[in-house]
């Protein structure tokens, strides 16, 4: 568990880097409708969680950077006896002040009145403010029809010599660097992944289908992350399934003869785990299953070896490609090197923390891709063979933990090669 004088402390990176004379107002969002009067599973935003540790909807932070003076606001749901029978309790003032170390922590119904307060010049409850920082990822709700974005233009409207900054980049790039506690968390989210891929495997047999499999991992997960759930809708693909990357109907059926990919991670305190293992149903590889997986193996190993700090995650792809391409052409599986986008067709790695693929800069920036690599930050390594003319999807994933001299594999208990695998399935026969 993250303690709050971490969140304090995150808090404190951010305000340091924060234009003067400005503040920064973040929200947690809200329950979403899917259908008529339910909603969807609420999801905390994440820049807001990642400054407080708050985990529930309707609440905000503003953090006041004015005046050489520092301030902070929490702002939760005031108690409602109603709500609570119905749906559970909510944070009382004083757990929310607790968690976030935010000692001002007040009721949500206030938060647009001090936002105005702060920056209407009349008042100038603290001061001359030239900036406020929204977090302007899309689709974040302050109300049900409501977004950051349109709280933008209202405040453009209403304040027109207040300039307004995107959060975003400013807060994802304090995320990039993992703390002790943050690297323990998802060492949490990996060990329960690691009893979930073996739960699978101890299962799986011909005529079993893939949503057996997906559900037996959903189950082990909660067993063990007291229902934390998952970091991201399993792919559990069997056979021709595995080539498709993000395979989500899980309803083939596993035969003798088959690969199952299993692209899978359970999450701690929101740290996602991110691993991909590739074994065969029968529990023994076909001689061409092992050649390619060696292949995909070899890949895989490449990376974490090739990783230090300084290393781009560009730079880790170009050679994946290299690798691959190499490797297919002297084994007869392609004709030219550049035959083999054919094959593998996505990226190596990519930024793993709060998000499965963690944020960093802009929504969906390739900006990660360039950034150079530092001690503390974690990414994937998952390299691929998609051949679907022969029924064969293979990728072989990682979470590597960048250091001083190179990377720790934080996923090396769970097995990878081939020999390991079928020694562990012929236990299980």
């Amino acid at each position: 568990m993250i303690p709050s004088n971490e969140y304090a402390a995150r808090r404190q990176r951010i305000l340091s880097v924060m234009e003067e004379d400005s503040i920064m107002v973040l929200f947690s969002g809200v329950e979403k409708m899917s259908s008529a009067d339910e909603t969807y599973p609420f999801e905390v935003n994440r820049n807001f969680y990642y400054l407080t540790g708050i985990d529930q909807p309707d609440s905000s932070l503003i953090l006041v950077n004015t005046d050489g003076e520092i301030r902070e606001f929490l702002f939760v749901s005031p108690f409602d006896p109603v709500k609570e029978k119905w749906y559970g309790r909510r944070l009382t003032l004083q757990e929310a002040a607790k968690i976030s170390g935010v000692s001002n922590a007040q009721v949500n119904t206030i938060v647009m009145d001090k936002v105005a307060g702060i920056l209407d010049p009349t008042l100038a409850q603290y001061g001359e403010v030239s900036h406020i920082y929204l977090d302007l990822e899309p689709e974040i709700k302050i109300a049900e029809e409501t977004t950051t974005r349109d709280y933008r233009d209202t405040i453009k409207h209403t304040f027109p010599n207040v300039e307004v900054l995107d959060a975003y980049p400013l807060i994802t790039t304090l995320r990039l660097r993992k703390s002790n506690k943050e690297i323990e968390e998802l060492r949490s989210a990996i060990r329960t992944t690691k009893l979930g891929v073996y739960s699978v495997m101890n299962a799986m047999k011909e005529g079993k289908r893939e949503f057996e499999m997906a559900d037996l991992f959903l189950h082990t997960v909660n067993d063990d992350n007291c229902y934390q759930g998952l970091a991201f809708p399993t792919i559990m693909a069997a056979g021709k399934n595995a080539t498709c990357l993000h395979y989500r109907t899980l309803q083939g059926v596993m035969h003798d003869g088959d690969l199952l990919l299993m692209d899978l991670g359970a999450r701690n305190g929101y740290y996602c785990a991110d691993v991909s293992r590739t074994v065969p149903v029968s529990g023994k590889f076909t001689k061409e299953q092992k050649e390619i997986y060696n292949i995909v193996l070899g890949a895989n190993k490449m990376v974490a070896k090739m990783l230090k700090p300084g290393v781009t995650i560009e730079e880790l792809q170009q050679a994946t490609i290299m690798y691959l391409a190499d490797e297919c052409l002297a084994k007869g599986y392609i004709k030219k090197k550049e035959d083999i986008m054919e094959y593998y067709y996505h990226g190596v790695s990519h930024l793993i923390g709060l998000d499965t693929h963690d944020a960093y800069f802009a929504p969906n920036s390739r900006e990660s891709k360039k950034l150079k690599l530092e001690p503390g930050m974690i990414i994937s390594n998952e390299p691929g063979l998609y051949m679907a003319d022969r029924g064969i999807g293979i990728r072989i994933e990682d979470d590597l933990l960048v250091t001083e001299e190179g990377c720790e594999v934080l996923t090396a208990e769970i097995i990878k090669e081939a020999d390991d695998i079928e020694a562990y399935l012929a236990t299980k026969r």
